[in-house]
């Protein structure tokens, strides 16, 4: 006997994840440009002694992104080109977005602007923000 796994509701699930995504890309969020077609989902980690992001950016040549800092503000932008699709395609689902891409942190007033370090490995970009030492936590010893 075979049993079949039933969802009366993921026609409409999926009905409304497609319009919500469709909603964020042209939403005029500030990370994102105006020339933008897609934003890298990213990880921001914070330690003791740095910040770290890590944005998702398969299929883009570490050389073709560029991060700027300026005036407190990260950015990370660049493009993805479209795959060459052969002619003789019967059906196609896209959900891998191509094109320019443009996200935008705001620093804290702890991060080291001076020594922030990027690199790209296996489709993940990784930039690293160190804190600036006097703003980290100091143990102050009590005297008697």
């Amino acid at each position: 006997m075979n049993l079949i796994h039933y969802t009366p509701w993921a026609l409409h699930r999926d009905l409304v994840n497609d319009v919500s995504r469709y909603l964020e890309r042209g939403s005029g969020d500030d990370s994102n440009s105006a020339t933008a077609d897609w934003a890298p989902p990213v990880d921001i980690e914070e330690y003791p002694d740095r910040f770290v992001i890590f944005a998702d950016i398969p299929g883009v040549d570490p050389d073709s992104i560029d991060v700027t800092l300026d005036d407190g503000v990260l950015t990370l932008s660049g493009s993805r080109q479209a795959a060459v699709e052969p002619a003789n395609v019967e059906r196609r689902r896209r959900e891998r977005a191509a094109g320019r891409f443009h996200r935008r942190f705001t620093l804290p007033d702890t991060a080291d602007a001076e020594a922030v370090t990027a690199s790209g490995r296996l489709g993940v970009l990784e930039v690293q923000i160190p804190k600036r030492a006097q703003a980290q936590p100091r143990r102050i010893a009590v005297t008697q």
